[in-house]
């Protein structure tokens, strides 16, 4: 049975963890990119299928690349980030099924005859859960996280993955947040606007 997390770690993850869009100059490491993934990388997914692929556009070029398709909004605070990640998903996720579900070699025809409708609702729902899990690693790592969505993913999907079956999903500004920029926090629904136990 596992341990409940303590308080220190609960605020770290949840409850003091914010939204960062302002970076400190404080750059992120290749070995701390691979940490990160070593984490995020046992989130659970439908039959393992592990749809996410991740992209860690840290050099100018790469950034050079990005740039052109963000919002307006969205560029400054995205080109000063260490590292933006595209969090990404490829429809033929089910091509690594011999090695990611070893213990049943029937599982790609569960997929692979699916629509590609299909494959971008189970493509969406399991790699935004991996989405989800990077920036819970990435908190559990002391790194800070800006994810967002306000960009032109057919743009970054041409200069990031043309001629594959990758498609770009949302964004994520990874980095050392500068918190005295930050803004009161937003508020949350409560448990009864937002819950039922039946």
């Amino acid at each position: 049975m596992a341990t409940p997390l303590n308080d220190v770690a609960l605020d770290q993850l949840f409850r003091t963890a914010r939204t960062h869009n302002v970076w400190l100059d404080q750059p992120i490491g290749d070995d701390q990119l691979h940490a990160l993934y070593e984490l995020l990388k046992f989130g659970p997914t439908t039959s393992n299928t592990c749809p996410a692929r991740f992209v860690f556009v840290k050099s100018p070029e790469a950034k050079a690349k990005l740039g052109p398709a963000l919002d307006e909004g969205n560029y400054a605070k995205t080109m000063a980030a260490p590292v933006v990640v595209i969090v990404a998903y490829d429809l033929a996720f089910y091509e690594k099924l011999s090695q990611l579900f070893p213990h049943n070699l029937a599982a790609k025809g569960w997929f692979d005859t699916k629509s590609e409708t299909e494959l971008t609702t189970i493509c969406l729902r399991n790699g935004s859960l991996q989405g989800a899990y990077l920036m819970l690693a990435a908190r559990s790592l002391g790194l800070d996280c800006g994810p967002m969505s306000g960009f032109n993913n057919a743009m970054v999907d041409a200069a990031f993955f043309a001629g594959t079956r990758i498609r770009s999903n949302f964004l994520i500004n990874l980095g050392y947040g500068d918190a005295s920029k930050l803004f009161p926090r937003s508020p949350r629904l409560t448990f009864d606007d937002a819950c039922q136990i039946l």
